[in-house]
């Protein structure tokens, strides 16, 4: 049956117009039209004020909004008044809230220009709040550690070895690729110069040396910070969309030891082991072109590597590991944790921190190069 809405317009004053609605105002029916009420509005210019009566109206849908919302612009054009008592509560309602809070036209296309000083001033108190945000992380991450040699760290010891799994046994593929095609990309542009003066066989030492004291360290922690990283981000951010993370806190239980522990743990645990497997593969990337393209024979490459590599360049090499894994694990978390409640949030807190561990890498890097030619070392 086809639903009827019917309208009927009186004239309480000579400035008031009441609309009688009653029937079935829903889409699909026939609907009385919003254009007979603009042209009596229209036609009487002493109308400043509509009202209605519902009392007969049987149902209704948006078919009566769409009416309402034509009324309501018109009415706002010429200054008329829409009393919306004599409306249901459902239809008031929705009425205020479309009219509550207008499109403004063009709003989308508008850009608003910013001031460079401005630009410049919002950048720096973004930079501080951000330099803040990483000490408390980083404050909150030394309490944990604190805690965890006390015995009082509160997270699952199956969680550490599953993770520390997934950093170290489950990342040998990728870091065996990368570090052996470096090993055999400084082989390569070293003999190319070495040849020059006859010194092929000092291949060795500048691929041992290379690998062992920088070379192996850097590349295995951009590699983590790619691989691991973003995805200690990603998983974060994850429980922070979710309310996980919030849910940890309502039961008492510390986020920083419960997630950020763990995960610290793993990679600073996993990064030397990582970096003297990266080592081996380096110098075998430079010994495939020793032997192969150089002609220096096996025993003898071995031995000039041995004799140029000490244990100095050795230990330097795994304690830069160590603290690329700690700023690896430490970026990943502190993004993820400082991740936003929406799917690009999670895609946004991965990139950050991908790019915050790689900075972290190279600062850190050249630290420990000034402080070891400060050492003589």
């Amino acid at each position: 049956m086809t639903a009827h809405g019917e309208m009927i317009m009186e004239y309480p004053s000579a400035d008031t117009v009441k609309l009688v609605l009653s029937g079935a105002w829903k889409l699909g029916g026939e609907l009385p039209g919003d254009d007979k009420v603009q042209q009596t509005l229209q036609d009487k210019p002493g109308v400043r004020k509509v009202v209605f009566d519902t009392r007969e109206l049987a149902t209704w849908d948006t078919g009566l909004l769409t009416f309402l919302m034509n009324l309501s612009k018109f009415c706002s054009r010429q200054h008329i008044n829409i009393n919306s008592d004599g409306l249901p509560g459902g239809a008031k309602k929705l009425l205020e809230l479309a009219s509550a809070v207008p499109e403004k036209k063009d709003a989308r296309q508008a850009e608003e220009r910013v001031e460079f000083f401005t630009y410049l001033g919002d950048e720096t108190i973004y930079l501080v709040q951000s330099a803040g945000a990483l000490l408390a992380f980083i404050g909150d991450a030394v309490i944990a550690f604190q805690r965890l040699l006390r015995g009082k760290a509160q997270f699952r010891r199956a969680d550490l070895g599953s993770i520390m799994q997934a950093v170290g046994a489950q990342a040998l593929p990728i870091v065996s690729l990368i570090c052996f095609l470096v090993g055999l990309i400084l082989a390569f542009i070293g003999a190319i110069q070495l040849q020059l003066f006859g010194a092929q066989i000092y291949v060795a030492d500048l691929v041992g040396i290379a690998m062992v004291r920088l070379m192996a360290a850097i590349m295995t922690g951009i590699v983590m910070a790619g691989r691991t990283g973003g995805a200690f981000a990603a998983q974060l951010g994850t429980m922070q969309v979710n309310q996980e993370i919030d849910a940890l806190k309502t039961l008492g239980i510390s986020p920083m030891e419960f997630l950020v522990l763990p995960r610290m743990l793993a990679l600073g645990l996993m990064m030397p082991l990582l970096c003297l497997y990266a080592n081996l593969m380096g110098i075998l990337g430079g010994m495939v072109v020793g032997v192969g393209m150089l002609d220096i024979g096996l025993i003898e490459y071995y031995n000039e590597t041995a004799k140029a590599v000490g244990l100095w360049n050795l230990g330097i090499g795994l304690f830069s590991g160590c603290v690329f894994g700690i700023i690896v694990a430490l970026s990943g978390c502190m993004r993820g944790m400082q991740c936003g409640r929406s799917a690009a949030a999670v895609g946004d807190a991965a990139t950050s921190a991908v790019v915050t561990a790689i900075v972290g890498i190279i600062i850190s890097t050249a630290l420990i190069t000034i402080i070891c030619n400060f050492l003589g070392i």
